[in-house]
């Protein structure tokens, strides 16, 4: 029997300005300010069970992200989303993990060397589903501490756009490793709770949750949680959350696209409950996942387009 030849995309599948190829083949240019710079804005979406989730709203806040930065690239919002299709049914994978990202290249001879002359260019792949917590501690709850390190001001970099400026949340997180913990939580300069590396926090005291107002990126995961809640008749503030009720909470959650709801146990040390997900946080992570297998937000992927990609 004639052994099949294994799929060059089965590890994934990419896309690179106007080029389809499997993802070990997918580079970028050193000298372009993406790299050079940080100069790069990105969403992240998911495919779960063959479905894109909210994926017009991931575009959406791509293009925003992309408006917010000065960014121009060639590609329409639906032709972005046929790539992701066409990368997703390269891999012909049913849960997935698909990033999108916009980057500067640099400036051609002979004009200014500003990026206002730069090249922009999507690139995208998708890979198998990545999860930001692994099943243990999925099931324990992750551990969590508040980091020394301060979030960079909003008013140098906007949160709400999505960005590779992770400094702070790089050594946040080298802290957090250093003290024991899964992941570290960021505050702004007036000491009120932002975010951590790359997921959205909530807080449940009494019974009510709450989730930061500002200095946040504005999380789709973290969109659809609220929506859970208004579901679920929990209530719900977004609002500024202190760094105390963070550490006196009854019960702490995390949100991302990678992951979903990602419940908390600990926090800078502290027990919360029995050192197990508290049960709002689970009910919050049980609806969140019984929506998505209802087709909640859901977009088919069409794995006929790889029948039409070219790769090189």
């Amino acid at each position: 029997m004639t052994t099949p030849t294994p799929s060059p995309y089965a590890a994934g599948a990419a896309y690179i300005d106007g080029r389809y190829m499997p993802v070990s083949q997918a580079a970028i240019p050193i000298t372009d300010w993406g790299y050079r710079r940080s100069d790069v804005t990105y969403d992240v979406v998911s495919v779960w069970q063959g479905n894109f989730f909210r994926l017009d709203d991931h575009i959406a806040r791509f293009r925003a992200s992309m408006n917010a930065f000065r960014f121009q690239p060639r590609e329409s919002d639906e032709e972005i989303k046929a790539i992701l299709h066409r990368c997703v049914a390269l891999a012909g994978l049913r849960d997935a993990y698909i990033a999108m990202d916009c980057l500067r290249g640099r400036p051609p001879a002979g004009v200014p060397y500003h990026p206002a002359y730069a090249r922009n260019y999507i690139t995208a792949f998708a890979v198998p589903w990545i999860s930001l917590l692994n099943p243990e501690v999925m099931a324990r709850g992750a551990h969590l501490v508040v980091a020394e390190a301060v979030r960079i001001p909003a008013r140098s970099v906007d949160p709400t756009a999505k960005n590779f400026h992770w400094a702070d949340l790089t050594r946040g997180q080298f802290e957090a490793h250093d003290r024991g913990a899964d992941f570290c939580v960021l505050l702004a300069e007036d000491g009120t709770v932002t975010e951590g590396p790359g997921f959205n926090i909530f807080v449940v005291s009494d019974g009510r949750i709450a989730t930061p107002s500002s200095g946040v990126l504005e999380g789709i995961t973290r969109r659809s949680v609220i929506e859970l809640c208004g579901h679920l008749g929990l209530p719900i503030e977004v609002r500024p959350v202190s760094v105390d009720e963070l550490r006196d909470a009854d019960e702490i959650f995390l949100s991302t696209t990678a992951g979903g709801v990602m419940p908390a146990s600990r926090i800078d040390g502290r027990i919360m409950g029995n050192d197990r997900p508290g049960p709002i946080s689970s009910r919050v992570q049980d609806a969140f996942w019984s929506r998505r297998a209802e087709g909640w937000h859901a977009t088919p992927v069409d794995y006929a387009a790889a029948e039409t990609a070219t790769s090189s």
